[in-house]
């Protein structure tokens, strides 16, 4: 007997416009589509065409016309400056229109580009919201990005305005936002013609006469303005991502598809409803912040709660749990590396103890590949189910995932479950024939994507082609591998240039660190391939160690080379290894595999404008000069 997944899968399959039309019929609409999907100019497919909305009276309007105005809509919660700030549908709509106001007395109008610079506060979130309520297009760069890659996408999205503040907030440091930004603005081609800046207490900026605006004086006197409506195929946003050129890609989404598929998501995937505390502890900077920070949870009539603070350290592992029992959140979606940061700082999970946890239903994990043991350590400690899940910037949102809304699978370990309704997702080999389950090889989805995803990049269809579609015609390259098994269930091993080949054997390093993960001492790990004159590519692990472990490392190494040994065989290869005290990573959490991988090569690399900490590539220099790699090999 089918399920309620199974039914839905097979209809988004068979009759993608029948799916996606009743889907559509929960959004507010101006004016109805014309045509569902649009293939009039394939590859570039268009999803309600003809359709006129507003996102943000979708998020926000919508919801306070129909009796939910009372209800808390978004929760500021802060503990680097110990703020709690809640707003209602209401309060927030009418922020949101008044900021909308201090725009467009800019002379910011539809399709204007806005460009925002902001730390994790609710300010960001108004700010993203406002421009949508004009049919403007925001641009949010990630807090604190270097004045070089933000003069990039300033040249690239050519910013009518700007919208910054004063400086973000770490648990031990102030982060001046405002010289980065004027720096930017030097170095650029492109000049927006104003900049309105939010002070906060910690930092005051230096305002430049005639171009910067005082966020709080512009809100005295704004006034607020309507939404604004737009064509469905109307961009929403730029999110730029890293491109291998160096020249990132400004991922687009429209305004239709994107309102229709992240509402749907909400419940099909997070089985959410009006009125649930949803949390995404992400940042607005990346596609996760955008899609269920700010919009999708809006979009349902939940709750969403938007965090400035770290998993550890603001004041310590157990702020997670102090914020789900107080702000009572049913779903948190976060990435795995914050859950082994807590594991190492609290292994036994005494802080969780401490929690009232009663109205916590589901954690999900994203971002990265959910080794088994987080998982397992997750759903001993918490007692709920813990649903890894499969999605990327440009996807927009999910690709994979156990949809808890329809169907709750058996959690297979190592896997993000099965393709979400809509996501036609193969295996296929270099010639682009379907691989049988259980091979190995590139992960690619069926065109047309379904709504909510890329329809292109910004001012560039031809790098769209190359990036995506060329390698594998009639397909969306995700540049990523795995496999598919016999069940259906979706594996994700790791991106395509993270499969080695030793010896003329194609291995998966993320199989390794699943190997790795599982050893009890082991808090989280990195595998990545090194040059190796007589293999071609030999594994390299790098182990953090949990907190209190006090076996020596050595001792450690061994029973972790025996492991890969015994569970993938010896022609892993796996010899080589080392303990280090942090990996290096992007401020979103995921490890720069590449940049370790160019240091053990002797290879020439730049830091990437991601990275949490360049001082940790010192670090990694020294512990791959010690295994005999980097710049102490001969």
């Amino acid at each position: 007997m089918a399920n309620k997944y199974d039914e839905a899968f097979e209809k988004s399959i068979r009759d993608p416009e029948a799916f996606w039309a009743e889907a559509a019929e929960d959004c507010h609409w101006y004016k109805k589509w014309d045509k569902v999907l649009d293939d009039s100019n394939k590859p570039f497919y268009r999803w309600f065409t003809g359709g006129e909305l507003n996102t943000c009276y979708n998020a926000l309007d919508y919801h306070v016309d129909n009796g939910r105005g009372d209800q808390p809509a978004l929760i500021y919660d802060s503990p680097v400056t110990d703020t709690i700030k809640k707003y209602t549908y209401t309060e927030l709509r009418d922020e949101v229109a008044k900021f909308a106001g201090v725009l467009a007395a800019q002379g910011v109008v539809k399709g204007d580009r806005v460009l925002i610079y902001m730390p994790m506060i609710a300010e960001a979130a108004i700010a993203m919201l406002a421009c949508a309520r004009l049919g403007a297009v925001h641009s949010v760069v990630f807090g604190g990005f270097a004045a070089k890659e933000l003069a990039t996408r300033i040249e690239d999205a050519e910013p009518k305005v700007m919208v910054s503040a004063s400086c973000g907030i770490e648990v031990k440091k102030v982060i001046a936002y405002k010289p980065l930004l004027d720096e930017a603005i030097s170095i650029s081609a492109s000049k927006p013609e104003k900049c309105i800046i939010i002070q906060r207490h910690k930092e005051t900026a230096s305002m430049i006469d005639g171009r910067d605006i005082d966020w709080n004086e512009a809100m005295t006197e704004a006034k607020p303005h309507d939404c604004v409506p737009v064509a469905a195929t109307d961009p929403l946003y730029i999110l730029y991502t890293s491109g291998t050129t160096g020249q990132p890609k400004g991922v687009i989404r429209d305004n239709g598809g994107h309102v229709v598929a992240l509402k749907w998501s909400m419940k099909a995937v997070y089985n959410m409803d009006a009125g649930d505390v949803y949390w995404a502890a992400s940042d607005v900077g990346w596609v996760v912040g955008h899609s269920y920070i700010v919009y999708a949870p809006l979009f349902k009539g939940c709750t969403t709660i938007l965090f400035e603070g770290k998993p550890v350290g603001t004041p310590d592992a157990g702020v997670f749990w102090r914020i789900i029992s107080e702000h009572k959140v049913n779903a948190l979606f976060t990435a795995p590396t914050a859950f082994r940061a807590i594991k190492r700082d609290d292994p036994e999970g005494e802080f969780i103890k401490k929690y009232d946890l009663s109205d916590f239903r589901t954690l999900f994990l994203a971002g990265e590949r959910s080794d088994p043991d987080t998982i397992q350590w997750s759903e001993k400690n918490l007692n709920v189910p813990v649903i890894d899940h499969w999605w990327q910037t440009e996807t927009g949102w999910a690709i994979c995932a156990n949809c808890m809304g329809l169907h709750h699978f058996p959690v297979k370990y190592g896997s993000p479950t099965k393709p979400v309704p809509g996501w036609n997702v193969q295996v296929v080999d270099p010639e682009c024939n379907q691989m049988k389950a259980g091979d190995t090889g590139a992960l690619v989805v069926k065109l047309p994507l379904p709504p909510g995803t890329l329809p292109t990049l910004y001012k560039n269809d031809q790098r769209f082609r190359e990036s995506y579609l060329d390698e594998f015609p009639g397909y969306f390259k995700t540049a990523d591998a795995g496999f598919i098994d016999e069940d259906g269930y979706v594996y994700v091993m790791s991106r395509t240039d993270d499969i080695i080949n030793v010896a003329g054997h194609r291995l998966s390093t993320g199989a390794m660190e699943e190997v790795l993960s599982d050893h009890p001492d082991v808090a989280e790990c990195a595998v990545l391939g090194v040059a190796d004159k007589l293999k071609g590519q030999i594994p390299a692990g790098f182990i953090v160690l949990k907190a209190g472990v006090t076996r020596s490392n050595d001792e450690i190494i061994s029973e972790v080379i025996k492991m890969v040994r015994d569970r993938i065989g010896p022609v892993a290869a796996f010899k080589t290894a080392a303990v280090v005290k942090r990996l290096p990573k992007t401020r979103s959490g995921k490890i720069l595999r590449g940049t370790i991988q160019k240091i053990a090569d002797n290879k020439e690399f730049k830091v990437p404008a991601t990275i949490d900490d360049p001082t940790i590539l010192e670090e990694m220099e020294d512990a791959l000069t010690a295994i005999g790699y980097a710049k102490g090999r001969e």
